[in-house]
């Protein structure tokens, strides 16, 4: 009777509303998004999504009315579609170019410490982090500014810590033509922070590793060079 009991209390039980965004769950490998997604330009979308905010600060009590807050509306319209949000537009995407590897350099890359800003999916607040980025060449390289847009590119539209780690690689993997690509993002989620459980100390960790840095070596290489221990 027991057992029975332990075995319905695992079996897997479908989700409120709530709980997805408490428990910060992803639901697919890529952005949900509507088929219909870019009949409507930029603009259309601005002026739409400013008369909706002002709507919503209406409902909240705020005066329009004051200097202060009288152009937020717009502001928050041109910072979704223009700023924020602009990864949601494959037009976006950053042009990548690749170049021979000339100087026939066959070591890992890594580019670490990338800066980014992401929007959690299911409360629209901010994900602060930093992603460290290695690969090795199958030929070819690409200019390094480039790894960064890359990331950022993917950052900027509502996210999913897993997902983000999972696009970065897969798009790192199509553009060098290369299974040997490395990912690890560390970030703050202010979902967790500034509300929920509101714990301001706690950060979340996600890692993707194809090709070659799945060798246990080659990985702990990598990781002593993003923790500065390089011998």
């Amino acid at each position: 009777m027991r057992q029975n009991e332990i075995m319905l209390n695992t079996q897997p039980k479908e989700l409120t509303v709530e709980e997805i965004g408490d428990e910060h769950i992803g639901t697919s490998y890529d952005t949900p998004m509507k088929e219909n997604a870019f009949d409507m330009d930029d603009e259309l979308k601005m002026n739409l999504i400013e008369d909706k905010f002002k709507d919503i600060m209406e409902i909240m009590g705020l005066d329009l009315t004051d200097d202060s807050l009288s152009g937020t509306p717009k502001r928050v319209a041109k910072m979704y579609i223009k700023e924020i949000f602009s990864g949601l537009n494959p037009a976006n995407k950053p042009k990548i170019a690749l170049f021979e590897n000339k100087y026939q350099y066959n070591e890992m890359l890594v580019e670490k410490n990338i800066t980014f800003y992401s929007n959690c999916e299911h409360h629209f607040v901010p994900i602060i982090g930093k992603a460290h980025v290695a690969y090795i060449s199958n030929g070819k390289v690409i200019g390094l500014s480039k790894i960064n847009r890359i990331v950022n590119y993917f950052a900027k539209r509502p996210q999913v810590q897993e997902r983000l780690t999972v696009q970065i690689a897969n798009e790192l993997k199509a553009v060098l033509e290369t299974e040997d690509v490395a990912v690890i993002i560390d970030a703050e989620h202010l979902c967790v922070s500034s509300r929920g459980v509101e714990d301001i100390n706690s950060s979340t960790v996600t890692a993707q590793f194809h090709g070659k840095f799945k060798n246990v070596d080659t990985k702990n290489e990598l990781l002593s060079y993003i923790n500065n221990k390089i011998k």
